[in-house]
């Protein structure tokens, strides 16, 4: 129970990536505040949580500034401190690069880079009194330069800058801030594996453990690690569960 009576918010956590660390997160013992924008996916993992903690849900769409130091409010309110924030929540619209338009780079930036600016922003106070920790996502896309992930690269890329500013200024304070980049089998990725399995397939062959990684079992115990105390002295990196595909110098 690496992470009994702490608290978290983790945005995007209906489904998907967000979904496996909030129970790998409740399973050690943390209280959870869901954020999404899926009410039916959302209720479905909070009964879920609530079977082995107490969790909390938000149907809120975090692109809008004013919703998000409200759930910070709500969450120290009800469990009277916040010790750990997980920003995962991201959508963006694939393009060529010579086809990707303005509105392109603010869909993925405001329901990405903005989101984990205002939320870290405005949980810093909390985390202070913490000494909290911060898990923010990263992605291959960003730091391999995938095609078509003009947008979705770019705000990727800008969360982990802000991190690393954030890990730099926040540290003598307590607080540590780090990054994962996944690859995991995600209901997305399923629906895709089924519409292209030579694609898929294709995309297994590339990655040297030869298979995708578990949302809860790989991407939800990385972070488990990185909110414990066993990742205290560590902060401004970017932790690549994906595999082996990409090694970072």
């Amino acid at each position: 129970m690496r992470l009994e009576g702490k608290v978290a918010i983790i945005t995007g956590s209906a489904s998907g990536i967000g979904r496996g660390v909030a129970l790998a997160m409740a399973k050690e013992g943390a209280h959870v505040a869901i954020v999404d924008i899926n009410e039916e996916k959302g209720q479905e993992t909070l009964q879920e949580l609530n079977k082995i903690t107490e969790g909390m849900l938000f149907i809120k769409d975090i692109s809008k500034q004013e919703n998000v130091a409200g759930i910070v409010e709500d969450v120290v309110a009800k469990f009277g401190k916040l010790d750990i924030v997980v920003n995962n929540a991201h959508a963006s619209k694939q393009a060529l690069f010579s086809e990707t338009t303005m509105e392109m780079f603010d869909f993925s930036f405001g329901t990405g880079f903005y989101p984990t600016f205002h939320f870290m922003q405005a949980a810093y106070p909390e985390l202070k009194k913490t000494q909290g920790k911060v898990i923010n996502f990263a992605s291959g896309a960003g730091l391999d330069g995938q095609p078509t992930q003009t947008s979705y690269a770019a705000a990727k890329e800008a969360i982990r800058a802000i991190s690393r500013v954030a890990a730099n200024e926040w540290g003598p304070e307590g607080i540590n801030v780090n990054m994962i980049s996944p690859i995991a089998l995600t209901p997305g990725v399923e629906a895709w594996r089924g519409r292209a399995p030579e694609l898929y397939d294709r995309m297994i062959q590339g990655i040297p453990l030869r298979r995708l990684g578990d949302p809860e079992g790989d991407v939800g115990r990385t972070a488990v690690f990185l909110a414990s105390s066993d990742s205290d002295y560590m902060t401004g990196q970017t932790i690549m569960v994906d595999g082996g595909s990409i090694k970072l110098r």
